[in-house]
This record gives structure tokens, C-alpha cells and sequence, in this order.
């Protein structure tokens, strides 16, 4: 899968209707691989808070993600039959078709998210080959916490209950603290 240049971030703020369309095309290219690859599929994108989605930053994190699930498949053994990175200005997205059961990719990408120093900005979403997304909540876990207060995400999000540069310098720490094996 292709490495995206960090220096090369469109870093530009995104409309709501560009969010909301880009929503709508990542549903479509997920059903069109289904449809191709009749397997598990892994769509991941990156926790990216505020106006700008795709900026050198949400690119470092995207990457180390990337890299992260290929070495994942590759421990697993788990056949790849396409993988493919998109630079998106409405944020970085990964697509991958994998020969093995949605539910063992899905535990796998759990364990990855919660073991890894960035899983927690990783959004990595597992769909089983008859297009069903496979949440959290199929394995009893929780909601994801907020990056700041560990409050329910959600509740922290619509509320805004945190300023967006705050979480952005929280982002960037946890980059800086990451390894350099894993960024």
C-alpha cells in the first residue's frame, strides 16, 4: 500500500457537504469492493478533529496505521487480494480486501488499536463480505473515550466540550511519543 507524503496534505478546510459526500463515496467504494472481492474488507481512516482533514499530521498517523494492519495481515498470514490508499482532501483513506474471517480481522483490529500508541486516533472499521459493519459493541466493548477526559467520545464531541487545538496538540504528542519504528 502506498506510503502518502505528509508534506504533500491538501490541509484545507472541509465543508460539511464536502464530509457528508465524502461519507456517501467511502459507502459506495466500500460496496464496489465488496462486489469485486467477495471478503472481509477493512476501510480505515484517522480520528481527525476540526475543519482540516487531510494535513501532514493526520498523514503521519494515517502511515503508521497503514503499517501497522499490513504487518498485522502479515503475522496472521492473512492473504491480501488488494489493498489501495487514498489522498483524500476530506482525510486519508485505506482500503483492504482480505481472504479471512470478519470476525478475526475485527478482533485482530481491536487488539492492534489498543495496543499500539496510536490505535486510538485509527479508525478501523471491518466489514464482512455481505457488506455487515462489525462494531465495537458486536464484542461487549465500550465506546471509544474522548482523547482528553476519557468521557464517552460522542458525548465530548457534541458537546464540544473541547477546543480543537487542544486536541490537536494531544494528536501531536502522541505521534511525538510513538517510536520512530512506528511512524
Amino acid at each position: 500500500m502506498m506510503t502518502l507524503l505528509p508534506h504533500l496534505a491538501a490541509s484545507h478546510t472541509v465543508t460539511l457537504p464536502e464530509l457528508l459526500l465524502s461519507r456517501e463515496c467511502r459507502q459506495s467504494r466500500q460496496a464496489a469492493w465488496l462486489t469485486r472481492h467477495t471478503c472481509t474488507l477493512i476501510s480505515f481512516t484517522v480520528v481527525a478533529p476540526g475543519p482540516v482533514k487531510d494535513s501532514p499530521l493526520t498523514r503521519r498517523i494515517f502511515n503508521a496505521g497503514i503499517a501497522a494492519l499490513n504487518q498485522l495481515a502479515q503475522r496472521q498470514e492473512w492473504p491480501l487480494r488488494e489493498q489501495r490508499s487514498l489522498e483524500l482532501a476530506t482525510g486519508p483513506e485505506g482500503l483492504m480486501a482480505i481472504d479471512a474471517p470478519a470476525e478475526q480481522v475485527k478482533r485482530a483490529a481491536i487488539a492492534l488499536e489498543q495496543a499500539h500508541p496510536l490505535g486510538r486516533l485509527w479508525d478501523m472499521d471491518v466489514l464482512a463480505s455481505d457488506g455487515q459493519i462489525l462494531s465495537r459493541s458486536d464484542y461487549q466493548l465500550p465506546a471509544r473515550r474522548c482523547l482528553i477526559c476519557q468521557r464517552p467520545a460522542v458525548l465530548c464531541a457534541r458537546e464540544r466540550r473541547h477546543d480543537v487545538a487542544q486536541l490537536l496538540a494531544h494528536m501531536e504528542a502522541l505521534v511525538h511519543d510513538a517510536t520512530p519504528d512506528n511512524v
